[in-house]
């Protein structure tokens, strides 16, 4: 695929993009706008299928909780298919990778939605993993390589917004399409989402060079895949469980305790030794590089803990309502919704605030005040009036939205162009598999507080350990030099 040339509208050759990477501005928008469309899709089938749970379970003649497996399948093949999303760019160029991707989503949407039986759901839930595993990070190369270091936090506060809202609509999203309609509209909404996402993104993404890369790194990713694989696996386990037990399943036995530490002790033996792989390779699946910079690390050491956290928000407010303050789920879901509210509400102040206060400030600053709402939540009951729920909750979605923006913005401010393909298959791998601990980190704090003190006490218990655990990113950027991400701090 020939590079195309933009003539004078070049970038700063010091800026390190090369003439197809200097687009115009309002095109960049669009794509940006483009790729968090889809960074929405694949956020929101990733969750929203355990709301229609149920339903599904009825129509297939199964136990809900078997649905769990089709769930699992899709988060299985995130995990283990990103990481080659770096080498397939190189291999066969982004548009391509991208539209292609786009396309075996949109088609397994459709697929999933005419299944006969559970396997067939399953099957085409791991197809549509396939999809979105390259879709999401492919794209958001595609929008980097196109964005100057001074663009990089109003582009990123584009891709933020997904990952953010997905997870907190989804329940209330699911809710409606099972309750008015029915369990296959889960998947049919991706259909005209998917062919309009095509044809846009046939005609604004830039096409580019396509590299020769080196042989792909079979054991590198064999190690990856499998270790990655397992812990999703766990994480899925482990919520399942969490799930399970508030719902007055069985008692847990010795063999609940010893498969999730077996299973942790392999997985974390896989990726250590995947990381000797990768640091002694000539041509590694992944680069490692990157951690050497203190912006790059910031974010996904503390940045993942934080994102763990606050993604464990929304799977324990609405088990709170509905199984403690006897709310029904869409009254729970729309209540939960209002973390979206805050979200959306502070995204024009986000930029304006980095501009006058810096990332160190800002990111101590979100996760401060995101430990603080957690910790407020363990105070809510069932006497708790509506606004001050309410009111809790658009704040707890302010300081997650601005400390989301603020992290991912600041991991590719040191970041070289020419190391961005690299850079950003390591960093959606990492979030990814952050994310999807999320709710296993509420699931294990839940049932810790039940084992402790039961009833609403163990909500209030799971609450105070995510308060704590969200302390964790602001020591870290207490560490930060003053002068971090001031390559990419807007001016005035």
């Amino acid at each position: 695929m020939a590079a195309e040339a933009t003539g004078s509208d070049a970038g700063d050759p010091d800026d390190g993009m090369s003439e197809a990477e200097a687009v115009h501005p309002h095109r960049r928008r669009n794509i940006a706008l483009l790729v968090a469309g889809t960074y929405f899709m694949e956020n929101l089938d990733g969750t929203i299928l355990t709301t229609a749970a149920p339903s599904i379970g009825a129509a297939f003649g199964v136990a809900s909780l078997s649905v769990g497996v089709a769930v699992t399948a899709y988060l299985l093949t995130l995990a283990v298919l990103i990481p080659l999303s770096g080498w397939l760019t190189m291999r066969f160029g982004a548009r391509r990778i991208f539209l292609t991707a786009i396309a075996v989503f949109t088609v397994a949407s459709i697929l999933c939605a005419v299944s006969q039986n559970l396997t067939e759901l399953t099957v085409f839930r791991v197809l549509q993993g396939v999809g979105g595993a390259m879709m999401v990070p492919v794209g958001r190369l595609s929008v980097l390589r196109v964005t100057s270091k001074p663009d990089l936090i109003r582009t990123i506060a584009l891709l933020t917004w997904p990952a953010l809202a997905a997870p907190v609509i989804a329940p209330l999203v699911g809710g409606i399409l099972t309750t008015y309609a029915s369990w296959h509209w889960i998947f049919i909404i991706n259909v005209p989402l998917g062919a309009v996402a095509f044809i846009v993104a046939l005609r604004i993404v830039p096409g580019e060079e396509r590299l020769r890369p080196p042989a792909l790194d079979w054991i590198g990713f064999a190690l990856t895949s499998v270790g990655l694989g397992i812990l999703v696996f766990l994480g899925s386990l482990i919520a399942d469980a969490g799930t399970a037990s508030q719902a007055g399943g069985a008692a847990t036995t010795p063999a609940d305790v010893i498969l999730p530490i077996a299973l942790a002790v392999l997985g974390l033996g896989l990726l250590a030794l995947a990381t000797r792989h990768f640091l002694r390779a000539p041509h590694p699946l992944l680069r490692l590089g990157t951690m050497r910079l203190e912006t790059f690390r910031l974010a996904h050491s503390g940045g993942s803990v934080f994102r763990m956290t606050i993604s464990a928000l929304p799977f324990l407010l609405p088990l709170l309502f509905q199984d403690e303050f006897g709310y029904s789920p869409v009254v729970a879901g729309a209540l939960v919704l209002f973390v979206f509210v805050g979200n959306l509400g502070i995204k024009p102040f986000t930029t304006p605030m980095l501009r006058r206060f810096g990332f160190r400030t800002v990111i101590v600053g979100a996760s401060l005040g995101a430990a603080l709402s957690m910790a407020l939540c363990a105070f809510l009951t069932a006497s708790t009036p509506f606004a001050a729920i309410a009111v809790l909750l658009v704040f707890s979605g302010v300081v997650r939205s601005i400390g989301f923006t603020a992290l991912n913005t600041i991991a590719f401010a040191d970041v070289p162009h020419v190391d961005m393909t690299d850079a950003n298959t390591f960093a959606s791998t990492l979030q990814q598999v952050a994310a999807g601990f999320g709710v296993a980190i509420g699931a294990i704090a839940l049932r810790g507080g039940e084992a402790v003190v039961g009833g609403l006490g163990a909500f209030q218990f799971s609450f105070v350990v995510l308060a704590i655990l969200t302390l964790l990113p602001a020591l870290g950027a207490l560490r930060l030099s003053r002068s971090a991400g001031e390559n990419i701090r807007p001016t005035a």
